[in-house]
């Protein structure tokens, strides 16, 4: 079933735009399907070859959730502000988000694992260690609170949604606050 999105003047569909943006943004939204309720967790991630990676223990709610139910919903958005009208019905958010849909697959590969971690390594802590993450590394760290390896998983779009409200604050509208 292929996703739509209602509001159809929000749609973005500037594939320039969508990849900037997800190269730059730095957290997502990991919606599952498990339990008495979905479960949605935000992580950091990196967008790599067509695909969100992110990490995390090898143990706990989420990888108990992944293992037995993959399907995924994956959202990146950035808030830039609030959009100010005279008429209080038509203030608003000025934003971008992307939306996934697919399945989260466990990388097992340690050198893809390696080259991931190090991805996130250098969008989040650029030049802070001196040598690379190696494959070697990956399979010999262990969680310091159960003992287990890291996990990094990979979503591959099988779908995927773009909106955003680009306001003008040289327009008729103005942005109340902007992020930095």
């Amino acid at each position: 079933m292929m996703e739509q999105i209602r509001y159809k003047q929000r749609i973005c569909t500037d594939k320039e735009k969508i990849e900037t943006f997800l190269l730059q943004a730095r957290t997502g939204v990991l919606a599952m399907a498990g339990g008495e309720y979905p479960y949605a967790v935000p992580v950091n991630y990196v967008w790599h070859d067509g695909s969100v990676f992110f990490h995390g223990m090898g143990s706990g709610k989420k990888e108990d959730i992944l293992s037995k139910n993959p399907p995924v919903t994956f959202t990146i958005y950035e808030e830039y502000g609030t959009v100010k009208h005279p008429m209080p019905c038509h203030a608003d958010t000025a934003y971008m988000s992307v939306m996934f849909f697919g399945k989260a697959v466990k990388v097992t590969e340690p050198g893809e694992a390696a080259k991931v971690l190090q991805k996130l390594v250098d969008k989040f802590m650029p030049d802070f260690y001196g040598h690379p993450l190696t494959g070697n590394l990956i399979e010999k760290y262990r969680s310091s609170m159960d003992g287990r390896a890291v996990s990094v998983y990979r979503i591959t779009p099988q779908e995927m949604t773009a909106k955003e409200n680009s306001a003008d604050p040289a327009g008729s509208v103005s942005l109340a606050y902007r992020k930095g």
